[in-house]
C-alpha cells in the first residue's frame, strides 16, 4: 500500500465505523487478522486502502504485514466491485473441462481480464480456486448464484439479464 494514498483517501465515516466494528468484533481472538479482513470485506464490499493502517495499528502489526496478507490472498479486493460478480472455477475439475475457453470467452464478453473490473462499473470477473462443484464442470458464481456445466453459449443466457 501506498502510504501517501492512504492519506489522500481518507475512509469516509461510515466506512471508518464498519472497520471499526470489524475490529472490535474480533477484539481478543488470537491471531486475527484474516477474520478481520473477511469482515472488512463483507461489511464494506472491499478492503480500502486507507483501512491498513488502522487494521495494523490495532494489531500491533506493521503496515506492510497487513498488506501483504491483503495482496496475497486473491479474494481480498483492493477497490469496490462491479454491481455484478463473476467468478469462474480454476481448479483442476474445471480445466479437465476446458474452463480456460471458457474463461476465454467470458472475457471476451465482458471485455475485461481476470481480477478486473469493466469501465462501467457493471462487472467484476475473478479467478476462483474451487467452487465445490467439480461433478458439474466447469462452473461459475454469478453474484453468490452458482452454475455448473457453463458453456459460453449458456454463460451468455446467465448474463443476458443482467445487462
Amino acid at each position: 500500500m501506498n502510504a501517501d494514498r492512504a492519506i489522500r483517501d481518507p475512509l469516509d465515516q461510515h466506512t471508518r465505523e464498519q472497520v471499526e466494528a470489524a475490529l472490535a468484533a474480533h477484539q481478543g481472538q488470537p491471531g486475527p487478522l484474516l477474520q478481520i479482513l473477511h469482515d472488512v470485506q463483507d461489511r464494506v464490499g472491499y478492503v480500502p486502502p486507507a483501512a491498513i493502517p488502522l487494521i495494523a495499528d490495532a494489531l500491533n502489526l506493521s503496515r506492510a504485514e497487513v498488506h501483504g496478507v491483503v495482496t496475497f490472498y486473491h479474494h481480498f479486493r483492493q477497490a469496490p466491485a462491479g454491481r455484478h460478480v463473476i467468478q469462474v472455477c480454476q481448479a483442476e475439475a474445471c480445466r479437465s473441462m476446458h474452463c480456460e475457453k471458457l474463461t476465454e470467452h467470458v472475457q471476451r464478453k465482458l471485455g475485461v481480464s481476470l481480477h478486473g473490473t469493466t469501465p462501467d462499473g457493471r462487472y467484476t470477473l475473478e479467478p476462483v480456486y474451487c467452487l465445490g462443484n467439480c461433478a458439474c464442470s466447469p462452473a461459475v458464481m454469478i453474484d453468490g448464484e452458482l452454475h455448473g456445466r457453463v458453456t459460453p453459449e449458456s454463460f451468455d443466457a446467465l448474463i443476458a439479464p443482467l445487462s
